[in-house]
């Protein structure tokens, strides 16, 4: 895989509404997104994925995105790069980064649009090989992040494209 590109992912990242320290890398797998920020924490459920990320120095997890084993409100920031079409409960997942990010901080996804003909493209090639995965459309992604609770937003479009939802502070 190619190496994962700080400009979109810093460009969600600054959506949040409070200083980004603590990052997750959800799904991370080998820890590119981690890498291309700088050091994040990766999160996955592969130890063979993980013990290559450890190998490059950079803080791992094991666990399962439906069921994050962190510690709720622990994160300021979370991204997901080109993973989320291979979660399984993608609603659950949402809704666990939710949980585990503090008010104000920000759920960044990156993902490859089926509605442009590349996103046709590897759809058709993931269901080929007989993954079991589900792209969604910038809009329709910016909708469940909305659902999961977030305020979200389409931050940039195309085969590529960018997703930010906030975990909003409540004024109480």
């Amino acid at each position: 895989m190619p190496a994962a590109e700080r400009a979109p992912l810093a460009d969600g990242l600054a959506h949040a509404q409070r200083d980004v320290a603590r990052v997750l890398d959800l799904g991370g797998g080998t820890g590119r997104a981690a890498r291309a920020l700088g050091g994040a924490t990766v999160v996955d459920a592969s130890r063979g994925m993980l013990e290559r990320a450890a190998g490059d120095g950079l803080p791992v997890v094991q666990g399962d995105v439906g069921a994050l084993p962190v510690r709720s409100a622990s994160a300021d920031a979370a991204v997901v790069v080109d993973a989320l079409h291979h979660f399984p409960d993608v609603p659950g997942a949402l809704a666990e980064a939710h949980r585990v990010l503090r008010p104000g901080g920000v759920l960044v996804v990156r993902e490859f649009d089926p509605a442009t003909v590349r996103g046709r493209l590897l759809e058709a090639a993931e269901h080929a090989i007989r993954f079991d995965s589900t792209f969604y459309t910038p809009d329709a992604l910016r909708d469940r992040l909305a659902d999961a609770g977030f305020a979200p937003r389409v931050v940039e479009r195309g085969f590529a494209y960018t997703v930010a939802g906030v975990r909003e502070q409540r004024s109480e």
